[in-house]
């Protein structure tokens, strides 16, 4: 049995620190935990609906203090990745405040004239006008990126279509596969790892799903804990051909490890 330093911790929003808008059993604890041991840390979410604020202040209402620099976001990953491609170049946007704030202030315009970059993010309203738009620039040679591959994301009322459900439409029109930057592509943990200057070795990720939390840090060789208390099952893990370091019920039971820096694997 190894014994592990962690000092970076990066870990999932929706099913490990809350469920709609309740926090999970322990995750004000843990983050207080973060706080109190000068642990570095970023909350990660595939919703590029958002600013960093508004989900700062969503979790806030819960009952979790996480402040806005904390929370990195799969609009801003994609933002900081389209500017290190293409420095102040420009986009054709669906998407809401969180995409094209961070956008803006990556120094890219947004524009449907011959724009370098179509870029599909979550929004409420899809309208069959800018998806036409989009198709038809993708087809005029703009570059596909899309912030996240979920096909569908949670609501009181049930599922409802996301992202990745409305880019597989766009491909079937176009022939053209997007390029997805959130989570599962490690690319999401590396650009969130250079924000806190973090290490792989050092570094845990805490998540609630095999497909995307789990899979993404183990390719970015990062230490992962799955949390039972949002998609993934217990029986499921097996079906998996890949395992996290460990699984627990709930993210109280990684505090001591929070408060100790140390893991035993």
């Amino acid at each position: 049995m190894a014994v592990k330093k962690i000092e970076t911790w990066l870990t999932d929003m929706d099913g490990v620190l809350v469920h709609e808008n309740t926090a999970l059993p322990g995750a004000a604890e843990f983050i207080d935990t973060l706080k109190r041991n000068n642990r570095q840390y970023l909350v990660l979410t595939n919703n590029p609906i958002y600013t960093p604020r508004d989900l700062s202040a969503r979790l806030g209402r819960s009952g979790i203090d996480v402040p806005e620099d904390r929370i990195w976001t799969s609009a801003l990953a994609t933002a900081d990745f389209v500017s290190r491609t293409m420095p102040r170049g420009s986009a054709y946007v669906i998407g809401e405040a969180g995409l094209t704030t961070a956008l803006h202030e990556a120094g890219f315009i947004l524009s449907d004239i011959n724009p370098d970059y179509v870029i599909l993010g979550e929004t409420r309203t899809y309208s069959f006008e800018s998806i036409t738009t989009a198709i038809r620039l993708i087809l005029g040679g703009a570059r596909f990126i899309c912030t996240n591959p979920d096909a569908t994301g949670p609501s009181e009322n049930g599922v409802l279509p996301a992202a990745g459900a409305v880019a597989a439409l766009v491909t079937k029109a176009t022939n053209r596969e997007p390029y997805f930057v959130g989570k599962p592509n490690p690319i999401m943990f590396r650009t969130a790892l250079n924000r806190v200057g973090g290490h792989s070795e050092t570094t845990a990720m805490i998540g609630d799903r095999m497909d995307t939390d789990v899979v993404a840090g183990v390719e970015a060789g990062l230490n992962t804990f799955l949390v039972l208390t949002g998609i993934t099952t217990r029986s499921e893990v097996e079906t998996f051909p890949y395992r996290p370091d460990q699984v627990v019920d709930s993210i109280r039971d990684l505090i001591d490890i929070a408060e100790s820096g140390v893991v035993e694997f």
